[in-house]
């Protein structure tokens, strides 16, 4: 199992998805011999997952039934163990188009995180880029290491343990793009700047605050940066659902409707909305936003070296 080369069976060792619904699913790890209790029951791996295909109906011992699905970078942004706040996939297509990523492309990253970039970025760049990430805390690049070697994606990355503000990516005028996820971005541009090839390599910076940006913004000029833009993702989610609207009094206009033999609640009469005459109203499906949603997540900042 990779997460950038699918395979059709559950192997051994494999990391899986059990998806019960669009709103619940998580990750396991199989293993011979061990069980996973659902809702549905329990799903024993050796019997129920191992030489499956992906995509499979598993019945689970209470008669209820879950799909097995292979893990893919957007699946496990959804489903990972958080130790730090992540970028979700709004932001992280916007990020692999902007920063014109490609396969062959070589990419730093800083900080590693949770690992939810890292895995998009990897797959991006397969088979034959690499990506150089940069974790400050010690237990998180130690865990990310493991979760890379995990996935089969340990040949297209490489994880250091240090100061990216102090001692830069360690790599220099190899990357075709670097990407900054830290409290202070402004402060490691210098070595973002010396990371990057020599001409037309491209850096993004995330950061919650706007005052993080502004100084962001003028180290990029200082060092030399063009086409400095800031932008914001808002993703914005919308229901569709049954409104009813009172039908107004349009006089003789209405009557004339009615003698011509027209009929706006007979369902045979295609594209008229279904009516209640009775009641006065008709009835439409509407798109209606959410009454609650997640509004401000982060400015992206984007720079080319010159």
């Amino acid at each position: 199992m990779s997460f950038v080369e699918y395979g059709d069976t559950i192997k051994d060792g494999d990391t899986a998805i059990v998806f019960l619904g669009h709103e619940s699913m998580f990750p396991i790890k199989v293993q011979h011999g061990n069980v996973t209790q659902t809702k549905y029951g329990v799903i024993r791996h050796s019997t129920d997952l191992i030489g499956k295909k992906y995509g499979s109906k598993v019945t689970c011992s209470k008669g209820g039934w879950v799909f097995i699905l292979h893990p893919t970078p957007e699946l496990w942004t959804m489903n990972l163990p958080h130790r730090t706040q992540i970028l979700y996939s709004t932001d992280i297509s916007m990020i692999t188009m902007m920063l014109e990523l490609k396969p062959g492309s070589i990419v730093c990253e800083s900080g590693t995180g949770s690992g939810s970039l890292s895995h998009a970025l990897i797959r991006t760049v397969a088979p034959t880029g690499h990506l150089y990430t940069v974790e400050f805390h010690q237990q998180r690049a130690e865990k990310a290491r493991e979760e890379f070697r995990e996935h089969g994606v340990e040949h297209l990355v490489t994880v250091t343990n240090q100061d990216v503000c102090k001692n830069g990516f360690g790599v220099s005028n190899i990357a075709d793009a670097v990407f900054l996820d830290i409290p202070s971005p402004w402060e490691a541009i210098g070595h973002a700047k010396s990371a990057l090839k020599a001409e037309g390599g491209r850096i993004c910076s995330f950061s919650p605050c706007i005052e993080q940006v502004q100084r962001t913004c003028l180290a990029m000029e200082e060092y030399g940066f063009t086409e400095i833009n800031t932008l914001e993702i808002l993703l914005r989610v919308y229901n569709v659902r049954t409104i009813s609207l009172q039908i107004p009094d349009l006089g003789r206009a209405t009557e004339d409707n009615s003698s011509a033999g027209f009929d706006s609640s007979n369902p045979s009469n295609p594209g008229s909305p279904s009516t209640n005459l009775q009641q006065g109203t008709v009835q439409f499906k509407s798109g209606v936003p959410l009454r609650e949603m997640v509004g401000h997540t982060g400015y992206l900042t984007f720079a080319t070296k010159s």
